[in-house]
């Protein structure tokens, strides 16, 4: 029997533009493509502490010219995340609440720090997309053959031209 992959998304690190049009683009390509998408609130807390709700096209719908992320963001650390006062490692509350959704893959965009918390959670062996977003212009991409300049990240051409 055929079971429906399942995606989270969570946004993290600093708010910037683009990332709900992100949010949109990545849930309703998986929708099309028949998959189950939730959407994780307040960055890494929200997956420690399993809040999420379903982005289906009603949730997408409209959120593209809405500003800032419809999931909210954070700046906690898997491993180092305030809860009740205490700094814990949450990182195996979030590899079991990650099973326990079912989820299949988890895009996260975020920027540098984002991407190094990320890795921390392959190395546990989730399945994870990262899509770079920065307003510190900290993240290069490599350059190709097809793309001289390279790829920019989300929010970082925002940066160099309207932030003088």
């Amino acid at each position: 029997m055929h079971q429906t992959k399942h995606i989270g998304i969570l946004t993290a690190g600093g708010d910037s533009p683009g990332l709900n049009a992100a949010i949109r683009s990545v849930g309703k390509a998986a929708l099309g493509c028949g998959m189950q998408v939730s959407g994780f609130r307040d960055g890494f807390r929200g997956l420690a502490h399993n809040r999420h709700f379903p982005l289906d096209k009603a949730a997408l719908a409209s959120i593209l010219t809405v500003g800032g992320t419809i999931l909210g963001t954070g700046r906690d650390k898997p491993h180092r995340m305030e809860i009740e006062g205490e700094t814990r490692d949450m990182t195996d509350v979030i590899v079991e609440n990650y099973a326990e959704n079912k989820l299949d893959a988890l895009v996260i965009l975020g920027g540098g720090g984002t991407h190094k918390n990320a890795l921390r959670l392959v190395e546990k062996g989730l399945n994870i997309i990262t899509l770079p977003k920065t307003i510190d212009n900290d993240l290069a991409l490599p350059a190709t053959r097809r793309d001289p300049i390279g790829q920019r990240p989300l929010a970082s051409d925002t940066t160099r031209h309207e932030v003088r």
